[in-house]
């Protein structure tokens, strides 16, 4: 995004900033009717004329001010909150992608909302609240700790949030699921919520997050000059740090706020203040904070009125109640951020492969490698099939190939080891799928759910469960696949201008991911409580319940696409330098691209279908590999497929023992011990 300094306010510009305020407020106005007119209740716009005029009924009165109004006064609330918050982020951290959504900071104050909840604590709204912000504030510190700010590492920022959103969205599930009557409702409340039981939220909320905005325009001036620069704001006696830490502990606080009001609504705080900064191209002054910031926390209940009045019209009034407002807001603003990353100027930086890189390794001691991690493969298999619920010794499963086991055994093996098989599998598939994004993207921070076909495949087959409970396996990989391949078209299509440029590809993909996600809550949201459960375990990941027959489509993916890679392993180094190279070489970039990033698909596809949602293999596999043995693919490929098939059957060892008889989903143990290791990974490339 290019900076540009504030312009200087004249009658003729300032008059093109009150025709923007009047239509704002216009449109707030006729919105803030229409949703006081929808309802379960018969209230129409004369009934509202008389309740400001006088002559109400007491139906009306009483329909109005008990049940509609709390729902328009916390969109108000939370959308001032997030428009605001958003504005203020982006401005600290001089990037038009930072929000409180790519950012973590939603993720965290969710965490830590349900954390409370499963541990049975019972606390005020107000407490609840500041549980919230130190949740947020932790998340977002994290992310920018990490990522850096200064306006040129979009792709990054966006990466850096989103894994470490998911980390913390996978604790959340597990809670989720280990706790499910302590938190029992905060699954719908999670996507973001607007139903209010009266004004008790609003009154005590609504005075933190007035206060917060009025000390945010106090900093307005000083965020003019932040905005343009360290340097140049450092000179005129701006104290940088303490502004920024100031406007980040605020801009968290509102978020907090927000979340502990109506859960984590997606993306208003990041259309809001995007929107807001496209339109002042032609409303001069409105770069100036003291205007941006008002009008993005106007923009941001304009959005948020706009959904839920979307939603009520579309969903009808009893449906609309069941339905999370938030999952609008995210399906648009999924759909804002894709339009917005299709247009986004790409730059010629890139970031290196990986850091850490092994330059050279000779064939044996690659050879030696590769022996050891064949031995550690069959160790984790080992190790696995005889941990669990039920402790096996190695002797029952020599006794059961030998046909002479008892029954309990018996059944025992009979349904752990295709569990064993399955995460072996999938941890291949996601690990080769991994190691071709981050080739083609040339972003070590890549993995398969950027490309959509993680989403799309989890979006096709929670559809098949919660829709059609009674569709076997098959036609569950059927719909999964579909929903990959229809996800994957829609990123590949909008990111084919200029030829799949990485960072165009790598933000398409995280709108697709996002509203994806916001699709499959709303399935999950209007389904019954047992098929929620079912599809809440699959989405973390789970391989309980896996038979032969539903490890074909793994198997048949790696042997359809192995060679195919083998084939490509040289373009695979080609595309990971940079594109004029392969061009200059004679490789079809767009071509060879397309290729080995349909491979990619496939091979997410069939391990979503085979065992769910499983996060941080295709990110922390193909990179540990890089770092043990070099860039080339030759090498990268057996490595990574070798190292994701431990990661996952480790996890879902653990998993299956960590709290016996009871058990976790292998994605979310995965995402457990994913996690840091990403986090490193971030340390230690953040000033590269």
């Amino acid at each position: 995004m290019t900076v540009r300094p504030p312009a200087p306010v004249t009658t003729r510009r300032g008059g093109r900033l009150a025709l923007l305020v009047l239509a704002l407020a216009v449109l707030l106005v006729l919105g803030a009717a229409v949703q006081l007119t929808q309802g379960t209740a018969n209230v129409h716009a004369l009934d509202l004329l008389r309740l400001v005029f006088g002559g109400a009924t007491d139906n009306a009165v009483s329909v109005v001010v008990e049940s509609r109004l709390p729902r328009l006064l916390t969109a108000v609330a939370v959308g001032v909150a997030l428009g605001t918050a958003g504005a203020v982020l982006q401005s600290v951290a001089r990037n038009i992608m930072a929000a409180p959504d790519t950012l973590a900071v939603d993720a965290g104050a969710h965490l830590a909302i349900v954390a409370v909840a499963a541990f049975g604590l019972s606390l005020p709204l107000l407490g609840s609240a500041g549980v919230a912000f130190a949740g947020g504030l932790a998340a977002a510190a994290l992310v920018l700790a990490l990522s850096g700010t200064g306006g040129t590492g979009i792709v990054r920022l966006v990466l850096a949030g989103t894994a470490i959103a998911l980390a913390m969205s996978s604790v959340t599930s597990m809670l989720l699921l280990l706790f499910s009557e302590q938190t029992r409702g905060l699954f719908a409340w999670g996507a973001g919520s607007l139903s209010q039981n009266g004004l008790d939220g609003v009154r005590t909320l609504g005075p933190v997050i007035g206060v917060a905005l009025a000390l945010v325009l106090l900093l307005a001036r000083r965020l003019d000059l932040v905005y343009l620069g360290d340097d140049h704001a450092r000179s005129l006696g701006v104290r940088v740090g303490r502004v920024r830490f100031a406007a980040i502990v605020l801009a968290v606080l509102l978020a907090a706020a927000a979340v502990t009001l109506a859960g984590p609504i997606g993306f208003v705080g990041l259309a809001a203040p995007a929107l807001v900064r496209l339109l002042a191209g032609a409303v001069p002054g409105l770069h100036r904070h003291l205007a941006l910031i008002p009008v993005s926390a106007a923009t941001g209940v304009l959005l948020l009125l706009g959904a839920d009045v979307l939603l009520r019209a579309l969903a009808g009034a009893q449906t609309s109640l069941e339905v999370p407002t938030g999952v609008v807001t995210t399906v648009l603003g999924a759909l804002f951020l894709m339009l917005l990353a299709r247009n986004v100027r790409v730059t010629a930086t890139v970031e290196p492969p990986a850091a850490g890189v092994r330059r050279t390794l000779s064939p044996a001691r690659y050879r030696l490698i590769l022996a050891v991690l064949v031995a550690i493969v069959l160790g984790a298999v080992v190790g696995s099939v005889l941990l669990g619920d039920a402790k096996l010794l190695l002797g029952d499963v020599v006794n059961w190939v030998s046909g002479r086991a008892g029954p309990i055994v018996t059944g025992v093996l009979e349904n752990r080891l295709p569990r064993v098989v399955a995460a072996v599998l999938a941890g291949a598939c996601l690990a080769l799928a991994g190691a071709v994004i981050q080739a083609v993207t040339r972003n070590p921070l890549a993995e398969p759910g950027i490309m959509g076909a993680v989403g799309g495949a989890g979006l096709g087959a929670v559809t098949a469960i919660t829709l059609i409970p009674a569709l076997g396996f098959w036609a569950q990989t059927g719909f999964a696949g579909i929903g990959a391949a229809l996800a994957t078209a829609l990123v590949f299509g909008l990111a084919a201008k200029g030829g799949f440029a990485s960072q165009r590809l790598v933000l398409i993909g995280f709108g697709a991911q996002a509203g994806t996600q916001a699709l499959i809550t709303l399935l999950i949201a209007l389904s019954d409580p047992w098929n929620e459960t079912k599809a809440l375990t699959w989405l973390g990941g789970s391989t309980y319940g896996r038979t032969y027959e539903q490890l074909v489509p793994m198997a048949l993916a790696l042997v359809l696409v192995l060679p195919v890679l083998f084939r490509a392993r040289h373009e695979l180094d080609l595309l990971s330098v940079d594109d004029e190279t392969p061009r200059v070489l004679g490789v079809n970039v767009p071509r060879a691209r397309l290729l080995v990033l349909t491979c990619a698909v496939l091979l997410t596809a069939a391990a979503v279908a085979g065992v769910g949602v499983i996060s941080f293999v295709g990110l922390v596999a193909p990179h540990a590999a890089r770092a043990i043995t070099g860039r080339r693919h030759t090498r990268v490929l057996p490595v990574s497929a070798l190292l994701g098939g431990i990661l996952v059957c480790v996890a879902d060892t653990a998993g299956r023992t960590v709290i016996s008889p009871g058990q976790l989903p292998a994605g979310l143990m995965t995402a457990c011990l994913g996690a840091p290791y990403f986090v490193w990974l971030l340390y230690r490339s953040r000033g590269r």
